[in-house]
């Protein structure tokens, strides 16, 4: 294992320190492994919150600013936050107008997440609600989840119901504007590689060099199925084709995100949205925004996952609007 790390247990806590280092505009809570807004939040905003286990940079601290999260709690690697940690969090962030977690749908994430709510409204009296994002149509159960997991879309829904937060958005309105988000989200990932976890010290799994894994999630969990390396054109037509035979998109514009999986170089992911906006044209999809990038990661797995949101003039709208976050930003 080559990693630029001190030591394999103290890859989150050095890894928070440098964040606050680089990014002033942010506060670290070291004690607590939770990154908010360096400014409080805005008294009667909707304050949004998010979190999950660590390897997935950037998200969620990486969405952390205006725009999007208010707070983002850290796990250790591939670990679900604890729910003393969400309760922090949901009870510093909130400014009298509720809090809305957004959770992917991990079973130890959705687990930890409502007994954080309950804590909350019980101790401090906050009101909480919950959206799980559960976007992946590769398997219906995976090796960590009831039901579909929650994957890029998660991205896309904070960006948006951020927006609508900072417009002024009360706490049900943002709730049904998170649920619509989630509910007409759809993706699908592959891996070339696998993913080490430093603690571990070893790849998580093996892909022989002739061969691929469809459908995997964001830990390697298995996806799909196992097929020979294909080119581009082909594995773009293998992510797209289940995603467009869960949910018809043809009807309206689209926001697509080609997220790599943190070991693939931007030429390739560029490489493979050219080969993804093909297909969706022949299938009469419009597409009217699109992310290329890094987005969800899995720590330096090689591969790459196609995400496809079904938008209207509401959820365009807040797309466009200015985001200022070290993971995304633009209009500002």
């Amino acid at each position: 294992m080559k990693k630029l790390i001190n030591d394999p247990e103290n890859v989150l806590a050095d890894s928070l320190v440098g964040v606050e280092a680089a990014h002033p505009e942010l506060r670290v809570d070291h004690v607590n492994r939770i990154i908010y807004r360096g400014e409080p939040t805005k008294p009667g905003k909707v304050a949004l919150i998010s979190g999950g286990g660590s390897g997935h940079e950037p998200l969620h601290g990486g969405f952390v600013g205006f725009g999007m999260l208010d707070a983002a709690c850290a796990g250790e690697v591939f670990t679900s936050p604890t729910p003393d940690q969400m309760q922090e969090a949901t009870k510093v962030a909130d400014a009298g107008a509720g809090v809305l977690h957004i959770v992917k749908n991990y079973t130890g994430d959705v687990m930890n997440f409502e007994m954080a709510a309950e804590l909350a409204e019980a101790d401090a009296g906050v009101k909480v609600e919950t959206v799980v994002t559960n976007d992946d149509v590769a398997v219906e159960d995976s090796t960590w989840t009831a039901g579909r997991r929650g994957v890029g879309v998660t991205v896309l829904l904070e960006k948006i119901v951020g927006a609508a937060a900072e417009a002024g958005a009360d706490l049900t309105a943002v709730g049904a504007l998170a649920r619509k988000v989630n509910a007409q989200g759809r993706s699908m990932g592959m891996a070339l590689t696998s993913c080490t976890v430093p603690a571990a010290g070893k790849p998580t799994f093996e892909i022989p060099d002739d061969m691929m894994e469809m459908g995997v999630g964001i830990h390697g969990e298995p996806g799909r199925h196992r097929v020979p390396l294909a080119p581009a054109a082909s594995i773009a037509q293998q992510l797209v084709e289940p995603i467009l035979h869960d949910f018809d998109f043809t009807d309206g514009p689209s926001i697509v995100m080609l997220n790599g999986m943190g070991g693939s170089p931007l030429i390739e992911l560029y490489l493979m949205y050219g080969e993804v906006k093909k297909i969706l044209e022949k299938s009469g999809i419009t597409v009217a925004r699109s992310l290329v990038g890094n987005y969800i990661t899995s720590l330096d797995m090689a591969g790459c996952s196609v995400t496809i949101l079904k938008a209207d003039d509401e959820i365009l709208r807040f797309w466009d609007a200015p985001v200022n976050t070290a993971g995304l930003r633009w209009g500002v």
